[in-house]
């Protein structure tokens, strides 16, 4: 497996998340605002838990937040 590749289990890199954001025409900040936050609040949810901010991200992707964050989203089993 080569370093850029993600496995089910790994979150995607904030990079790549921005990234996704740009191929579909989309920035962090505009995202922010258009959802009536603040232009740097949805920044949050790169770094640490934010449901919020992680659903915005999510739908604007037309993904699931289990894809994006699967660490955060997906039970382990003990």
């Amino acid at each position: 497996m080569s370093k850029n590749e993600v496995t089910p289990e790994q979150d995607w890199h904030r990079i790549d998340i921005v990234a996704a954001l740009h191929k579909e025409g989309l920035t962090m900040r505009a995202l922010s605002v258009e959802a009536g936050l603040k232009p740097d609040t949805l920044k949050n949810a790169l770094s640490r838990a934010y449901p919020k901010g992680e659903r915005i991200i999510a739908k604007a992707l037309g993904t699931e937040l289990t894809h994006i964050w699967p660490s955060r989203y997906i039970r382990k089993a003990s």
